[in-house]
């Protein structure tokens, strides 16, 4: 699952956010190497929502700071 909102940020505990932007990254990872290997990824809109995802967190975590 890619999405993940505000509301479920916000919700979550400092080491969940951490986690879930690990596992976000790897997500990432495997869309970028099945585009570089020349396949067409099975859902476009998934690596716009995990990117936007990543930014959404690493924006929450830097204002917690």
């Amino acid at each position: 699952m890619s999405h993940v909102s505000n509301r479920e940020i916000a919700s979550m505990s400092a080491e969940a956010r951490e986690a879930r932007l690990l596992e976000l990254q790897e997500e990432l990872l495997q869309l970028r190497a099945e585009n570089a290997l020349g396949g067409t990824p099975s859902n476009m809109g998934a690596y716009k929502a995990t990117r936007r995802s990543i930014a959404r967190l690493k924006t929450h975590m830097n204002n917690q700071q």
